[in-house]
């Protein structure tokens, strides 16, 4: 570590909170050069749904490397680009009843909300974004300034303009409905708030503490979209690919964005893929208005493909999820009411936060599963919730043990805090290299 330390920039963060040098991973288990084994409920803040090196999607990956097939071909048409885009259409859009035109951005998820951005601006010849607080889209200029942590943005060094920050659902409270504010603002003429080009939503905010968007306040907020001729935009980076039970995250809510935007686990395996899923009527870029060198990662292609072919050709993998979510918030929820109820859950599916009101106390529990072998990070305006983002193809003696860690950490840390609890005792068990 001492090397990586006087090699790497300042500006790392992951191997900070995770300080080990990790030499393989498989399913949900990662092995760290020494030989310790961690199980990981990150899943690479979100790119690894189903798990590390997933082997029936390697398989494909391996095949077609072994072909000679391309590998880069800049947006050129190949076999690989055609079978994920047939597959994709057949197996998820047309069995939800969506119909989109696939736009290939650059590699990151933040190049793709850019491309969402800069072409919602062209269609409506407008320049103002509405985006909701404590909302995160990335770091590149455009996607930052649609993003309210406070920390980013004084991070990218010059002032950031294009956005209106409006206040998320359950930001006031539960009592107060703030659709309704959004609405107002927007109606009122003299509100000094511009008409905006899109409303750009998560439907479930990761970074910003695990905040679910209730099912009304979405329909409303893209009834409001419609109103005032904003695109729809739903950034389904991290909470897409079936994070929270259904594929795309706005599901529940009977939805149909004018863009959405996808990345993160979309290429099954880790591999950097990012698309836009634009409806036809806003598809009004000339050739080669938005490019991009990396916008024909074949290789990541094939692996989405494979991946959309093993899991969701029918609702069984999707109702597994639902139901892991459910055994998963259901086991945090007695964990919290152990502790007085002085903690809170929430989430959808398996992106599950668990609020400890305090900075520290997250930050202490884990420190302390870290030590005891999970990989468990924190999110939130404080940094105060600690996230749960397991592999959606978790088995479920892995998933228990890492929820007894996780108990076990934050019992130590409260007892250590001055409050009296009971740390509960963990059977130690050997999880093989499989998930």
């Amino acid at each position: 570590m001492q090397a990586l330390e006087a090699l790497e920039s300042n500006v790392r963060t992951y191997s900070r909170s995770f300080p080990a040098i990790f030499s393989r991973a498989r399913g949900s288990i990662m092995l760290t050069e020494d030989g310790r084994k961690v199980i990981d409920f990150l899943s690479g803040a979100g790119a690894l749904n189903y798990g590390h090196n997933n082997h029936e999607i390697k398989a494909a990956i391996v095949d077609y490397l072994a072909s000679d097939a391309v590998i880069h071909g800049l947006d050129m048409a190949t076999p690989a680009k055609l079978e994920f885009m047939e597959t994709f259409s057949s197996v998820i859009l047309r069995e939800r009843g969506l119909q989109y035109r696939f736009q290939f951005t650059g590699p990151t998820g933040a190049s793709a909300v850019e491309a969402a951005l800069n072409l919602s601006r062209k269609v409506t010849g407008r320049q103002n974004v509405i985006s909701f607080t404590r909302g995160y889209h990335g770091m590149s200029l455009g996607a930052i300034a649609a993003s309210g942590n406070r920390f980013y943005r004084t991070g990218s060094g010059t002032s950031l303009s294009g956005a209106t920050f409006m206040p998320y659902d359950g930001y006031f409270g539960p009592a107060v409905d703030t659709a309704d504010y959004v609405r107002n603002i927007l109606m009122d003429e003299n509100s000094g708030v511009d008409w905006p080009a899109a409303i750009l939503v998560e439907t479930v905010q990761g970074e910003g503490g695990i905040n679910v968007a209730d099912r009304q306040w979405l329909r409303s907020i893209h009834s409001i979209a419609k109103s005032v001729g904003a695109l729809f935009v739903v950034d389904d980076i991290q909470m897409g690919c079936g994070r929270t039970g259904d594929f795309f995250s706005f599901e529940f809510a009977a939805l149909s964005p004018d863009i959405v935007v996808l990345s993160k686990s979309l290429s099954g395996f880790g591999l950097p893929l990012s698309i836009l899923l634009i409806k036809e009527e806003v598809d009004v870029w000339r050739p080669g208005e938005h490019t991009g060198t990396f916008r024909g990662n074949n290789l990541a292609l094939v692996s989405a493909n494979a991946a959309i072919d093993i899991y969701w050709r029918d609702r069984v993998f999707a109702e597994g999820v639902q139901r892991m979510g459910g055994l998963v918030r259901r086991r945090l929820e007695a964990i919290a009411s152990e502790h007085g109820n002085s903690f809170a859950v929430r989430g959808r599916g398996l992106a599950l936060g668990f609020d400890c009101q305090v900075t520290e106390i997250a930050e202490s529990t884990t420190r302390k599963a870290f030590e005891k072998g999970l990989i468990i990070e924190r999110c939130g305006p404080n940094d105060q919730v600690v996230k749960f983002l397991p592999a959606l193809t978790i088995d479920l003696e892995t998933l228990n043990h890492g929820l007894e860690i996780f108990e076990e950490s934050l019992a130590e840390t409260v007892k250590s805090s001055g409050a009296p609890v009971a740390c509960p005792q963990r059977k130690d068990t050997d999880e093989p290299m499989t998930a």
